[in-house]
């Protein structure tokens, strides 16, 4: 679909101003909206657990701040009916185009710089961030530019995935220990960032409370997964982290053994594959951060 004239969706203008790409790479050009696309339908029961937190009622405005492929506009739009209305926001051309083609017709999709949209004042009645603000280099002052565009007393909802270690391989933590550190080192290097910056993100409630929103809490679900496995959940696993997120990029991160034990578990055509094991038992946390803006 396209989207109404900015004013009118109390949309922000598009465009990226040149800016430099995020502290992940992020930029307009960034594409992985399958890989979006997978953990959504993977993770879909707790993030509609988590959207009920927001208590939306019919006829409400809501912003999806960092919509990525737009699974989460439909179900924030089913929310508020069409009375309501939902603008999802993303920086990336591709995820702003794979949003489109599924948003429906109380939502509009626009791409824009999620660090300075200008985004009309009290133009919504919450505002929804999943998995984003560690895309970006100022999260609490992202986080106050967002709060500008809420209502007074408006509801403003942070979630963020894998606070908590995944467990993947529950008979072996040894390895998994090896593999996590394998992950850090490489984005490390890739993004020539320090720790620091990729654990900051575990910091969502204090950025909240600095940006000035009030009753602040938080809290957390674990998404379980235990064999024989859904579709999507082996879809998830199988190819977003066992072929994505690890594959051949962590071989020169671990030992030559190290290496070939994960390989043996995470190839399909081997009979160890771990997806289809009867002891499989996957664990994520799902972390939800809610605030409320303040009223007048």
């Amino acid at each position: 679909m396209t989207a109404p004239p900015a004013e009118r969706a109390g949309a922000p203008h598009g465009g990226d101003g040149g800016r430099r790409p995020g502290p992940l790479g992020d930029g307009v050009a960034r594409d992985y909206a399958r890989k979006l696309q997978r953990f959504n339908a993977f993770a879909e029961p707790e993030l509609r657990r988590a959207i009920a937190e927001l208590d939306l009622r019919r006829g409400m405005r809501v912003l999806d701040a960092g919509c990525g492929s737009g699974e989460a506009v439909g179900w924030l739009a089913a929310q508020v009916g069409d009375e309501g209305g939902v603008v999802g926001l993303d920086l990336s051309a591709a995820h702003v185009a794979a949003a489109r083609a599924i948003a429906p017709g109380n939502a509009a999709i626009v791409r824009a710089d999620l660090a300075d949209a200008p985004l009309a004042a009290a133009a919504f009645d919450a505002i929804w961030s999943v998995n984003t603000l560690n895309h970006l280099h100022d999260p609490v002052a992202a986080i106050g530019r967002l709060c500008a565009a809420l209502r007074p007393g408006g509801r403003f909802a942070l979630g963020q995935s894998a606070l908590l270690p995944e467990m993947v391989f529950a008979w072996d933590a040894r390895l998994e220990s090896r593999v996590n550190e394998a992950v850090r080192r490489y984005y490390r290097e890739r993004y020539r960032i320090d720790e620091r910056a990729l654990t900051a993100v575990r910091a969502l409630l204090g950025q909240m409370r600095a940006a000035g929103l009030q009753d602040v809490r938080a809290r957390s679900w674990l998404i379980e997964r235990t064999s024989p496995l859904d579709a999507a959940s082996e879809r998830y696993l199988g190819e977003t982290i066992f072929r994505d997120t690890w594959g051949a990029r962590l071989q020169p991160y671990l030992h030559c053994d190290d290496y070939a034990e994960l390989r043996r578990l995470c190839d399909p055509a081997q009979p160890q594959y771990a997806l289809r094991r009867r002891d499989f038992h996957y664990l994520q946390s799902f972390t939800l951060v809610l605030g409320r803006a303040a009223s007048t």
